[in-house]
């Protein structure tokens, strides 16, 4: 099947899913015509006014949406980085630590383990108050240090197991074909290695970054105002709460997308990168095999 027939199948299936709601009232008569029932509905059910009006409270949200997304996401990856490398090390009770730490953020809700941070890191402070004089302000803690902090900590335990598993999946042959062009171990991961397990990691870590940023909809319960607090805010006050969700999920939506679309470049990008340098290591192994070590030009 060609591209254009498939973009055309798509577009049919896309009509019809639209059209099914409208089915029962063209099969089944009501008290109403059917053109009668959506004029109805869309002048004293469904408020276009309420719908429109919430997209810019909402829309000025998301660059807290943004903010708590990308960094939550790059720290994650730094310290997913070093617990996948504990575990590859196998380094003694790091190693036992790191899969305690793993367990538990896989084996609890992020909700519980944001109430965790947002009631234990000011407990914690009293604590040291207490007990050795200090006067911490546990009140100036900026409640997007919590959020932070959670979604950091839980994007670290999912993405060292992704990053670890890319890293084992770079084929031992080129690494050691890189060892014996007489390359550190340093050199052979940063330019052989870790290339090649980011190539690998990139979807998977994509799909990650997509799921932090409609995760970022639970940062409210830090008292974070974000795309997802402010439609609440406005849903409590207008009681149009339907309207308001349908204008923040169509915000969602473009930049899940838009991302989406991002991380198909960058990880073509890398294929075509990796393609590359694959080849040139390729052609110097090559060049190393086929000359002779005793020739030296004048000989």
């Amino acid at each position: 099947m060609t591209r254009n027939k498939k973009i055309l199948l798509g577009v049919i299936l896309l009509i019809i899913i639209l059209l099914l709601p409208s089915i029962p009232f063209l099969v089944i008569q009501g008290q109403y015509s059917f053109s009668e029932f959506w004029n109805i509905f869309f002048t004293k059910i469904f408020s276009w006014k309420a719908f429109l009006s919430a997209f810019g409270p909402i829309a000025k949200q998301i660059p807290n949406s943004i903010i708590i997304t990308f960094i939550a996401m790059l720290i994650g990856l730094i310290l997913g980085l070093v617990l996948a490398l504990i575990k590859l090390n196998k380094i003694p009770i790091l190693d036992q630590l790191r899969a305690l730490f793993v367990s538990f953020i896989r084996g609890t809700p992020i909700i519980v383990q944001l109430f965790l941070t947002y009631t234990g890191i000011p407990l914690i402070l009293k604590a040291i108050n207490m007990n050795y004089g200090t006067n911490y302000n546990v009140n100036s803690i900026p409640a997007m240090l919590f959020v932070i902090i959670t979604f950091s900590l839980n994007e670290a335990a999912y993405g060292s197991e992704t990053i670890r598993s890319s890293i084992q999946s770079v084929d031992r042959g080129q690494i050691e074909a890189a060892k014996a062009l007489g390359m550190t171990n340093v050199q052979v991961f940063m330019r052989v290695t870790f290339k090649e397990a980011l190539t690998v990691a990139t979807a998977p870590l994509g799909n990650a970054l997509i799921g932090l940023l409609k995760t970022t909809s639970l940062a409210f319960v830090a008292g974070v105002v974000e795309m997802t607090a402010q439609a609440q805010i406005i849903g409590g006050s207008n009681f149009r709460q339907f309207e308001t969700y349908c204008a923040l999920a169509l915000l969602y939506w473009p930049m899940c997308i838009i991302l989406e679309l991002l991380i198909r470049w960058i990880e073509k990008s890398l294929e075509i990168d990796m393609s590359e340098g694959n080849r040139k290591i390729r052609t110097t192994i090559r060049i190393s095999r086929n000359s002779n070590p005793l020739d030296r030009g004048g000989l």
